[in-house]
């Protein structure tokens, strides 16, 4: 199984992914947004713009995902944003046609929490790294409510750990039970956080 994690940018699907990955024996996490970085350092600055419009990003996450979902015999977790119809056909839409069960959620909050979420990522608080998340946003918002997006998980007032209860129970996923207390759980975060900073 591949399970899906969209979202807005900032909105937890990495940390959903994390979780789940540590809860979740055999379990492996797939980030397609290294293809992404890949061919972004292939590429003059002045030529690196979304690298989800680049057909080598679609095709070669297509390839990878299906790789990892025939070979591996665990579930395939992928925290990625796409909000694009047809990328969301070129990717979750082919890797469904060539028999991959894919189980798609769409991680969505309100605008002023994802804001909160975006300004406490990263070692530095605020939002000056965000500029990209930010003007995404209300796009991305309102784009992962329609229909075809679904299913929709409202994460507003839910923890990680809630987060990813429901999707493994939505999923027919049975994670063991969460061990963290609320000290090691947010170090655990952080963690994760940290080693997910970009730097070009």
């Amino acid at each position: 199984m591949i399970v899906w994690l969209n979202g807005p940018f900032g909105g937890g699907k990495t940390q959903t992914a994390y979780e789940l990955h540590r809860r979740l024996p055999g379990s492996v996490v797939c980030d397609p947004e290294h293809v992404g970085f890949g061919l972004h350092r292939m590429l003059p600055p002045a030529l690196r713009g979304d690298f989800q419009d680049l057909a080598a990003w679609r095709q070669g996450v297509f390839e990878v995902l299906d790789l990892a979902a025939s070979r591996h015999p665990g579930p395939v977790l992928v925290p990625m944003t796409v909000v694009d119809p047809g990328y969301f056909a070129e990717t979750v839409g082919r890797l469904r046609d060539r028999g991959h069960e894919v189980r798609h959620f769409a991680l969505l909050a309100e605008r002023e929490t994802v804001l909160d979420r975006l300004r406490e990522r990263g070692p530095v608080r605020g939002l000056k790294r965000e500029s990209f998340a930010v003007g995404r946003l209300d796009d991305c918002l309102a784009a992962l409510r329609a229909p075809a997006f679904a299913q929709h998980v409202p994460t507003d007032r839910l923890s990680v750990r809630q987060v990813a209860d429901h999707v493994a129970d939505a999923a027919g996923l049975p994670l063991l039970p969460a061990s963290d207390g609320p000290l090691r759980g947010r170090l655990r975060r952080a963690l994760v956080g940290v080693r997910h900073i970009r730097f070009d």
